[in-house]
């Protein structure tokens, strides 16, 4: 077992330990850990205190889609360690991170639940989702919990969608506004900014060039980001955050090339190569375009910083987090 601030998180149901059983449990992927999950958690947390017991979460790692389809490509809005990382400002006690395998796949509900719930973890309560299947074939349902629950003698809530204007918050919604580039709208529906970290990589130094250097990051697997110029505030791995610009795309007034992640650091001249970074996109300046010369390129790069600083201006202030 290891410790993320207060939440403490095991790998794993063989050896938990006395303190962590007997919790109030949310059980999900919890991609995003969006506004709905939040909900969801936040019943968890109050009954938690409510009966004195432990509040936690949990959830399954890989994804089951990445474990079923391995070879097809995954935009998770979390990684793990980001996924556990917000957790951990939610006022969690423990997270229980199952590695999704063959043997788990395998195991019916009625297993699942027996063995795991009640067996290794003595749940004293379970949260989960209106939709929240589980179990071989997803055979197990929010109705198999309320059914054991009644056996086994621990409580079950069922959580009604939460929903934005009648638009139920989802993992797909999310994606969907990223994918259009709508980072705006992404960052309503998570409660906070989308967010992808990864250390400073070499480049074609052609920002640098221009009088733009930029510091390029790699986007995880399966990302699926519009092309655009974003307003983005990052955080460099000393705990300063600063304002920038970003730019993902192909770069088609040179080469049309791989798209990679380049940001551009306002009143920042320091080396950062080889050290990670982790950049919050605010919102959107404007679509990925062809310009006629390098010239061009430089002066709406100049109206993009300029229009990427009065954003972040108007923009909240980041909240602090917890270490």
């Amino acid at each position: 077992m290891e410790e993320k601030g207060v939440m403490r998180v095991i790998h794993g149901s063989e050896a938990v330990p006395p303190e962590a059983r007997g919790a109030v449990l949310a059980l999900g992927n919890f991609d995003g850990v969006h506004r709905g999950h939040q909900a969801l958690i936040s019943r968890a947390v109050t009954e938690a205190r409510r009966s004195g017991r432990p509040a936690g979460v949990l959830l399954f790692e890989p994804h089951p889609r990445e474990f079923f389809n391995p070879d097809a490509p995954h935009f998770r809005l979390t990684p793990l360690e980001e996924k556990l990382a917000v957790l951990d400002e939610l006022g969690l006690d423990v997270a229980i991170v199952l590695p999704f395998d063959a043997a788990l796949a395998a195991r019916s509900a009625e297993s699942f639940i027996a063995d795991i719930l009640v067996g290794a973890l003595g749940v004293a309560h379970i949260v989960v989702g209106y939709h929240f299947f589980f179990g071989r074939n997803r055979g197990g349902s929010a109705e198999t919990l309320r059914a054991a629950g009644a056996a086994h003698g621990f409580g079950v809530t069922v959580v009604e969608p939460v929903a934005d204007r009648g638009e139920p918050y989802s993992s797909t919604a999310i994606r969907l506004a990223l994918a259009e580039g709508d980072v705006k709208d992404a960052a309503e529906k998570l409660g906070r900014p989308w967010r992808v970290k990864g250390p400073v990589i070499g480049g074609a130094r052609r920002g640098t060039g221009l009088g733009f250097p930029t510091a390029n990051v790699a986007l995880p697997k399966g990302t699926a980001l519009g092309h655009g110029i974003f307003a983005v505030r990052v955080r460099l791995d000393d705990g300063r955050t600063l304002n920038g610009a970003a730019y993902l795309g192909t770069r088609p007034t040179f080469d049309d090339g791989m798209p990679v992640l380049e940001v551009f650091l306002f009143d920042f001249d320091e080396e950062i190569y080889g050290r990670e970074i982790e950049v919050s996109f605010i919102d959107k300046v404007r679509d990925d375009r062809k310009f006629a010369s390098a010239d061009e390129l430089v002066r709406q790069m100049q109206d993009d910083c300029a229009k990427a600083r009065a954003i972040l201006a108007a923009a909240p202030s980041p909240q602090g987090r917890r270490e």
